[in-house]
């Protein structure tokens, strides 16, 4: 078993970003929740997404 837990697709169909409410992208290489709508990717920590502006990393 990984020690990393595996983000479950799912849940993108409930999440949203944070800031403009518009729906995401997910980056399975770099594990993280694009919003190409403010330009920002959301970390996906042990399987977890970190919906945290402050935590986003801005896209450049």
């Amino acid at each position: 078993m990984s020690d990393e837990t595996e983000f479950d697709r799912r849940m993108l169909e409930a999440l949203i970003c944070p800031q403009t409410r518009t729906t995401l992208e997910y980056d399975a290489k770099a594990q993280e929740l694009i919003s190409r709508a403010a330009g920002l990717a959301f970390p996906i920590r042990n399987g977890i997404p970190v919906m945290l502006i402050d935590e986003a990393r801005v896209l450049e």
